[in-house]
């Protein structure tokens, strides 16, 4: 054999090793992240999922993609955004908001979802919290349940003999549910309140009219991701207005807000992160309980209460989480 000969072989059969390495590499898995709202507001809770992403041993770009979908708050568009990602063969779908679980869900009953929602049993996003059954599991986050602590919270700043108003969108998932709730705790501590319900811009301003109008001494911001993506319009409003507001998630007192208190939403996210992670590993969305958030929030702005002319009970801030002077 001659030497040229020698070569050549050589070289072919480098050619056809590396070509058989490259095929036997795993394809690098690809989750879809669908996320109800706009990227700007909610990007430190896509953080979160990414965090909880590297707890399970996953890192964009290195062994696991991420293509991102957003409804900006036009849930009309979901099914669409979950058709597309379905057509790009995600391995996993990352539905954040009830809306967008739901169209997940209703998409398909193969492709494994991971979700945040509240009560994901009421939307029939799973059998039961413990044995989710399907093909969905993850973190369930308390909105709702809370409004009435919420409303005694704001009731003990402000004068009884006024009313609070309670301002909900009417075309969002659970609207009908947080009236209720929201009713059956003003009964409790016995409280009158007016509902206002808003489901665009002009709306917003509208409902704060109609606040000052009818007296209303406080009001409670529903939670809805309709008014998360709105947050400085309705802290700018309710600082012009001089009325004191609590709101479901901190971003709100950041943003100048008077106080707030649920369960922490980046925590849900970065739970979420974490099933993804163990589903891309191989386990199944059946066999994983439901999360139930174990972090709750109370965040006070003092300037703003200085600014409002209130004065934050002591026994209230010795239970605050965190406190903005």
């Amino acid at each position: 054999m001659t030497r040229r000969h020698f070569i050549t072989l050589l070289g072919g059969a480098a050619v056809a090793w590396l070509l058989a390495a490259h095929a036997q590499q795993p394809t690098m898995p690809v989750v879809g992240f669908l996320q109800s709202g706009s990227p700007g507001p909610t990007a430190h809770m896509g953080a979160a999922f990414h965090h909880g992403l590297k707890e399970a041993g996953y890192v964009e770009g290195q062994n696991v993609g991420i293509i991102y979908r957003y409804a900006e708050g036009q849930y009309d568009r979901l099914p669409a955004l979950v058709a597309d990602l379905l057509h790009r063969k995600v391995a996993l779908i990352g539905a954040f908001g009830p809306p967008a679980a739901q169209a997940a869900k209703a998409a398909t009953t193969t492709i494994p979802i991971v979700f945040t929602s509240v009560d994901p049993v009421k939307f029939g996003l799973v059998a039961s919290l413990n044995r989710p059954g399907g093909n969905a599991t993850g973190a369930h986050v308390l909105t709702i349940d809370l409004d009435g602590k919420r409303l005694e919270m704001l009731s003990g700043l402000v004068p009884a003999s006024s009313p609070i108003g309670v301002l909900i969108n009417p075309h969002g998932e659970y609207a009908e549910s947080q009236a209720k709730e929201v009713q059956a705790g003003a009964t409790r501590i016995g409280r009158q309140i007016v509902i206002l319900n808003a489901s665009s811009e002009r709306d917003i301003n509208s409902a704060f009219r109609t606040l000052i109008d009818r007296g209303a001494a406080g009001l409670l911001i529903a939670a809805d991701v309709f008014f998360y993506g709105r947050r400085e319009q309705l802290v700018t409003l309710a600082a012009y207005h001089a009325i004191p507001a609590i709101y479901e998630w901190r971003e709100y007192v950041l943003a100048g807000g008077l106080m707030s208190y649920g369960s922490s939403i980046a925590d849900a996210y970065r739970q979420a992160g974490v099933y993804a992670g163990r589903i891309l590993k191989g386990e199944k969305p059946s066999d994983l309980p439901v999360m139930q958030p174990t972090k709750f929030d109370l965040v006070i702005n003092l300037k703003t209460a200085k600014a409002l002319g209130l004065t934050v009970p002591d026994k209230l801030l010795a239970v605050a989480d965190e406190v903005i002077e």
